[in-house]
């Protein structure tokens, strides 16, 4: 069964219970839906040591053995899912996917990632390396540094010993199990 409106102001309720256990449905499959995007970055190493699905790994498998709680090490593996699509802005597509499962703090340190990677890379392009001092202040800005400098920029490396992706999909799942939180703490309403 489905709606029966060709018009959100034709609605019913009937027509939105439906949705509503379709859209349940369909959410169930989010992880999978994540995992085969993430695997998309499996083979090209578009110049890099390692490919990007191994670098995600890498940097996951880092974060956890350095001691970070479950969700930062779940952003770790998802931190450059967005390269497939956006390469040129992946840190806001890996963001978008993590915002309503994770703090603030961590979903910050996501979007922000590429900018405060480039301490280790911008002077080669005549830019400045410490554009992250603009953020100094910001509640994130240690995390962010920390993930990038301990965990992020070090995980081009094909001889670590990096975990495989089978590792960390039980966090994976909980993490992306989790009630998604709209920006006031509570929980949101599906749709569109």
């Amino acid at each position: 069964m489905s709606a029966t409106f060709t018009r959100f102001d034709h609605s019913t309720s009937d027509d939105w219970r439906e949705i509503d256990g379709h859209f349940r449905d369909y959410r169930e499959g989010v992880v999978p839906r994540v995992v085969n995007h993430l695997k998309r970055l499996e083979g090209d190493t578009h110049g890099y040591p390692v490919d990007r699905y191994t670098h995600c790994l890498q940097t996951a498998t880092r974060a956890e053995r350095a001691g970070a709680d479950e969700e930062t090490i779940v952003c770790a593996l998802l931190h450059d899912i967005g390269d497939d699509l956006a390469p040129d802005n992946h840190a806001e597509i890996a963001a978008a996917i993590l915002e309503p499962f994770v703090d603030p703090l961590n979903l910050w340190m996501v979007r922000h990632h590429e900018l405060f990677q480039g301490y280790h890379y911008r002077h080669f392009y005549g830019l400045d390396r410490h554009a992250r001092e603009a953020y100094r202040d910001h509640p994130a800005y240690a995390r962010t540094v920390r993930f990038c400098d301990e965990w992020d920029q070090v995980s081009f490396d094909p001889d670590y010993d990096t975990q495989p992706l089978e590792h960390f999909m039980p966090m994976l799942e909980r993490v992306l199990a989790r009630p998604p939180f709209d920006g006031a703490g509570l929980p949101s309403v599906q749709g569109a």
